[in-house]
């Protein structure tokens, strides 16, 4: 069956993962996505074999953000190659790109250029901070620009701590997230108008709205917004314990004084409902440390297994801590629809799936991560070329 972007053709200016994660998206939504590339690859397909140290023939980072599209290779140095592009551009619905503005304008390709001559056009622009305002050139990825400038990492780190490490991709698959949204709202008032636009989304942005409640505290009451450990949480009760067997939990009892009774009751110290420390949301939140301490004397009396059953029996909401690990293996995660498949060379290779469902447009990935290249000839066939004139261009340098 048919995804819902069935017919609709994307070019992706894309490297590393923001811009690159928007255009896979779309493309598990059903839309054909034609990667172009420089020679030398996305730098990004070499990436994890020098993190890792020693060569390896997969990557499954890149695959997460490159499957299912047509890799073509063009040395945009050359006008050649630049023709080609807008070529590609002219038969496209949507230019997907995170190349920063300079580097557009040099090779022809920012939004006032293809908008005057594809007026139709979908110009989707991912940037670090923006791309119009002072810092439209400055390098970022999203460790700059979401992780720290917008205050994701401070707000993580608890007075004394040292700031914890962001994990990779995390801002730029929210950005790329955010981006094929609104692709998808550009294509729908195109509908409307016959008008292509431009819709942008930074990594800075996206970080400030991810941070949207603290945010807005800072902006409306000028309060400090100060972050906290566990001993020192808003609400006790939900934050996370560790049980008798080392495994972390959380709680879930956002409505303290609605779920204080149940937990007290179900770990057995009805007491504590009549101790004044404890009393309301109010002297919890005061004698936090002193809470905190009682409930770790007493999870660590069973195993995270064993107060699971107990919380499920006294509707005390819980969820475990997973590792990375372990959610690969949890029935959970696999039931949400949250690992999908693409093909490889020795049968289906297990992939991350987006984070979106359809009911009568199903998505999924359309196909396997493309080699550098690995589509040229058979796009510059499609758009017209001969084998002649494509001998010619590698003769140039325009294609490899």
């Amino acid at each position: 069956m048919a995804g819902a972007l069935e017919g609709v053709k994307v070019v992706e200016l894309g490297l590393w993962v923001a811009a690159p994660s928007a255009a896979a998206m779309l493309s598990d939504w059903g839309a054909q996505v034609i990667k172009i590339e420089p020679p030398q690859g996305d730098p990004f397909r070499g990436l994890f074999a020098s993190l890792m140290g020693s060569p390896v023939t997969v990557n499954p980072p890149f695959e997460t953000d490159n499957r299912g599209k047509r890799s073509v290779a063009l040395n945009l140095e050359r006008e050649e190659a630049r023709e080609i592009a807008f070529r590609l551009i002219e038969g496209a619905d949507v230019f997907v790109t995170n190349m920063r503005p300079r580097a557009l304008d040099q090779f022809g390709l920012s939004y006032e250029e293809l908008s005057r001559r594809y007026p139709r056009l979908v110009y989707c622009q991912v940037t670090g901070y923006g791309p119009d305002g002072p810092d439209r050139n400055r390098a970022a990825y999203d460790i700059g620009a979401f992780w720290s400038r917008a205050g994701v990492a401070a707000a993580l780190t608890p007075a004394g701590a040292e700031i914890p490490q962001q994990r990779g991709g995390m801002g730029d698959h929210m950005a790329g997230t955010a981006a094929a949204g609104a692709v998808c709202a550009a294509l729908l008032a195109r509908e409307k108008t016959g008008k292509g636009q431009r819709v942008d989304v930074s990594l800075l942005r996206m970080g400030v709205y991810m941070m949207g409640w603290d945010v807005s505290l800072a902006l409306r009451l000028k309060v400090p917004i100060v972050p906290y450990d566990r001993q020192h949480a808003i609400n006790p009760i939900i934050t996370c314990y560790k049980s008798g067997d080392e495994r972390w939990f959380w709680l879930l009892l956002l409505q303290a004084d609605r779920h204080w009774g149940d937990l007290c009751r179900a770990i057995g110290r009805e007491e504590l409902m009549t101790d004044s420390r404890f009393e309301n949301i109010e002297q919890r939140r005061a004698n936090g440390p002193a809470l905190v301490a009682e409930l770790d004397a007493v999870f660590a009396t069973k195993s995270m297994a064993q107060w699971g059953e107990i919380f499920d029996r006294h509707d005390v909401w819980w969820a475990p801590v997973n590792s990375i690990n372990e959610v690969v293996e949890d029935p959970m995660a696999q039931a949400a629809g949250a690992f999908a498949e693409i093909p490889g060379p020795d049968g289906p290779i297990p992939v991350v799936a987006t984070p979106a469902d359809f009911t009568d447009t199903p998505q999924a990935p359309r196909g396997a991560v493309p080699e550098l290249g690995q589509h040229t000839e058979e796009v510059l066939l499609e758009l017209g070329y001969n084998w002649d004139q494509i001998v010619a261009l590698k003769e140039r340098g325009a294609i490899p």
